[in-house]
């Protein structure tokens, strides 16, 4: 008995030594998106992430005007816009009224648990046959910032739920009665809100790119100006403390491309402007480089929202056309939307937005922290 009670640990504990391996082997605890990323094994998974947009290339992800409910990007920060750390999740038929973002554009920034295989979708890494979606319930905490930006946590309570004309008056009164600086106080400002990050002596031109010392601000050839990417005269308030010397608009320019944009509105097309690189123009329009076509959209969106009419200022209005000329308008909406989902929120728009906010005027570009509200109002 005793023999064939010592054999009976062994075996058991051989058995249970194996079944803890084989338990560990088969785990399948939720993944972060980076790891899913790098786990395109074909194993079925469950992947946790924010939705950041739809997939419609292997480098193309659009935050809006979505063609359909087929698929979407995830990523571990709702405000990523490389697709390099993204996932494409492929929606089954069963998910897309309810996850499609054709069908739910509200869902982008909205944190999900998807599982399936991790294979290639779109020749990117994804996940394909998927078995479950699920919508993530997070909890708020309002003492602190805006999770992946630094607005505070309680900034842009009044706008959420909201859409239409309803959020562009809720925006409106977030922005409102900013702390105004004077027109030669721009100067100062513009050299820390356009610091080249690589060199701190330097700002960044708007239209060329070009890095230039901070100190060769002024009115000759190849030095830098200000410049209201709102053209000054759509509305007439010159450089008067407001929409005049508003810092979420106002850009350092190489003077003489500032010269050569001149009030011109915004839309596609034209002849190569010749000194700031894919740059084009025409009688009536100015197309920036790709570079900052978003950073252009998102300016004027601030601007029509921040200036409504009421406490005696202008009440600016972006519309569908050019040549807009003294009136009060800027063009081309359609142009600026196409423009805003093609070149997503960079870091450095958000760390412009930051030092605006908390170093002078004390008020943000809703449409930097939150770019999905520009197809809210504007769809």
């Amino acid at each position: 008995m005793g023999r064939f009670f010592k054999l009976s640990i062994v075996a058991f504990l051989v058995s249970f030594s194996t079944l803890s391996f084989d338990s560990s082997q088969t785990s399948a605890a939720t993944l972060p998106v980076s790891q899913a990323i790098d786990r395109q094994n074909n194993t079925i998974q469950s992947v946790e992430g924010y939705i950041v947009g739809k997939p419609t290339s292997a480098n193309t992800v659009i935050t809006g005007n979505y063609p359909d409910d087929y698929s979407l990007a995830i990523a571990d920060s709702r405000t990523e816009t490389n697709t390099a750390n993204m996932l494409y999740i492929q929606i089954p038929s069963q998910f897309r009224t309810q996850f499609g973002l054709k069908s739910n554009p509200e869902l982008l920034g909205e944190k999900i648990t998807v599982t399936g295989n991790l294979t290639a979708y779109y020749s990117h890494p994804g996940l394909k046959n998927t078995t479950e979606m699920i919508k993530q319930s997070e909890e708020e905490e309002p003492e602190g910032p805006d999770e992946e930006n630094n607005a505070p946590g309680s900034y842009y309570d009044s706008a959420t739920g909201k859409t239409g004309e309803a959020l562009k008056t809720a925006l409106h009164n977030i922005i409102d009665d900013h702390t105004e600086i004077s027109y030669s106080a721009v100067w100062e400002a513009l050299k820390a809100t356009d610091e080249d990050p690589n060199n701190t002596n330097n700002v960044i031109l708007l239209y060329t790119g070009r890095s230039q010392s901070k100190s060769t601000n002024g009115g000759n050839p190849d030095e830098w100006n200000r410049e209201h990417v709102w053209a000054k005269s759509h509305g007439d308030f010159g450089t008067s403390m407001g929409p005049g010397t508003d810092l979420h608009h106002l850009r350092p320019t190489d003077v003489s491309v500032n010269g050569s944009r001149g009030n011109k509105d915004f839309d596609n097309g034209g002849s190569p402007q010749g000194e700031a690189p894919d740059t084009y123009t025409d009688n009536d329009s100015w197309e920036p480089r790709d570079e900052v076509k978003g950073d252009v959209a998102r300016m004027i969106f601030y601007m029509d929202v921040r200036y409504e009419g009421d406490s005696g200022e202008l009440d600016l209005e972006v519309n569908d056309r050019v040549s807009n000329g003294s009136a009060p308008y800027h063009g081309k909406l359609s142009t600026l939307i196409e423009w805003h989902n093609l070149d997503p929120v960079d870091d450095l728009e958000r760390q412009r937005n930051d030092i605006i906010y908390n170093d002078y005027q004390h008020n943000r570009n809703p449409f930097i922290d939150h770019p999905e509200w520009v197809e809210e109002i504007w769809n």
